[in-house]
């Protein structure tokens, strides 16, 4: 989800919440603690020189259960953020604690702002030899006339 468009469901909303992929919620006394620019320059593995830009959210909860943060006042931290950082309207980055930081890209259904689990993947397959996946089919869709049960053929 790019920034416009969080902003957009977030200026709808009367709460907000953040489900987990295991389909929690984050604690409605969550705090916002960062919003950033992150920009990062590579190269993949197959040679290739990239550049990324992403918004950052960071979120944190600590014992204070009676904060809560309101759209409203999520939106007006995102507004100085883009002033002062100058944010480009790019794909949103949540991170979030588990057993270590947890990094979530974002989707919304119309209730709750889903955080949903990255992966890791290589941007140069054709270039680093990973082969094509083979396409997986069932041996009792196979049709073979020359080999029957009883021929003693399998």
């Amino acid at each position: 989800m790019k920034l416009s468009e969080f902003t957009n469901q977030l200026s709808r909303l009367r709460e907000i919440a953040f489900e987990l992929p295991n389909g929690n919620l984050v604690p409605e006394h969550f705090h916002v603690t960062e919003v950033g620019k992150i920009s990062k320059s590579f190269i993949d593995c197959g040679g290739t020189l990239r550049d990324e830009e992403k918004v950052s959210f960071q979120l944190w909860e600590e014992n204070d259960y009676n904060h809560r943060l309101h759209p409203d006042k999520l939106i007006k931290i995102i507004d100085l953020a883009k002033d002062k950082l100058h944010l480009p309207d790019a794909e949103i980055e949540v991170e979030y604690q588990g057993e270590s930081i947890n990094k979530f890209s974002l989707e919304f259904d119309g209730k709750n702002f889903l955080l949903v689990n990255t992966q890791t993947d290589c941007l140069a397959r054709e270039k680093c030899g990973v082969p094509a996946q083979k396409p997986k089919m069932k041996l009792s869709e196979l049709q073979n006339s020359a080999c029957s049960p009883n021929s003693g053929c399998c």
